[in-house]
C-alpha cells in the first residue's frame, strides 16, 4: 500500500505555483509532518502584553508568622495579603504554646496601598462571602471560613486545608479562646 502521508505538492501561495509550475499530485494534499512533539507550556502573554507564567503548587509553606502572648479571645490577621488567584486551596499550619480552642475566619485581603485587585477601599475587616450550593435551585452568600478548632497539643504544627479558594485575596485571622495567653506561629501553602 502506498504511503499517502509522504506525498507533496506546491502550496498555492509558494514562489514555485506563483511561477506558473503547477502541481500535479495525486490527491492534491499539501505535505504535513504527522509526528507528535513535546512541549512544555511555562505561561502566556496576557491580553495587555505582560508575560503571566504557570502557576505551580507551593513547594513549601511561606509566610511564617511569630505572634507572641495574644491574650485570649486576643486575635491575630496574617501581615501579608494571601493571593489565591490561580490557586484552589489553602493549607494552614498552626503551632500554639497553649492547648485549647481556636476560631479561624478569612478576611477581605484588601490593603490600604493595593485594595483588592482595582477596587479602592476594600472593608478588609469583613469577612469574605461565597456562594456554596446546597442544592439544585438554591445559592446564597454565605462566611468562606468561620470555624472553632480544637487544639489538644501544644508546640506542634497542625495544619488545616480550606478548598475551594480560586480568586480571593483573602487575609487570614485566627483568635485565640484557650482561656489564657498563647504564642501563636502561623504559615500558609497554595495548592493548585
Amino acid at each position: 500500500m502506498p504511503d499517502y502521508s509522504k506525498r507533496t505538492g506546491y502550496a498555492p501561495w509558494s514562489l514555485t505555483r506563483e511561477a506558473g509550475v503547477q502541481s500535479a499530485t495525486v490527491n492534491g494534499t499539501i505535505d504535513v509532518p504527522q509526528t507528535c512533539q513535546p512541549t512544555i507550556n511555562t505561561g502566556v502573554i496576557d491580553e495587555k502584553g505582560n508575560w503571566q507564567g504557570v502557576k505551580a503548587n507551593d513547594s513549601e509553606f511561606i509566610d511564617l508568622q511569630t505572634d507572641l502572648a495574644i491574650a485570649d479571645n486576643g486575635e491575630i490577621i496574617s501581615n501579608k495579603v494571601i493571593d489565591m488567584y490561580g490557586f484552589s486551596k489553602l493549607n494552614i499550619a498552626l503551632k500554639v504554646s497553649r492547648a485549647g480552642n481556636y476560631t479561624f475566619q478569612m478576611l477581605n485581603g484588601g490593603d490600604v496601598d493595593d485594595g483588592y485587585f482595582n477596587l479602592k477601599p476594600v472593608d478588609t475587616a469583613g469577612q469574605l462571602k461565597a456562594t456554596i450550593r446546597t442544592d439544585s435551585s438554591t445559592n446564597a452568600f454565605t462566611t468562606v471560613l468561620n470555624d472553632q478548632e480544637t487544639i489538644g497539643f501544644t508546640d506542634v504544627w497542625n495544619i488545616f486545608q480550606v478548598n475551594d479558594l480560586n480568586g480571593f485575596r483573602l487575609k487570614l485571622k485566627i483568635i485565640n479562646q484557650s482561656g489564657g495567653n498563647s504564642n501563636m506561629e502561623t504559615a500558609i501553602q497554595r495548592i493548585i
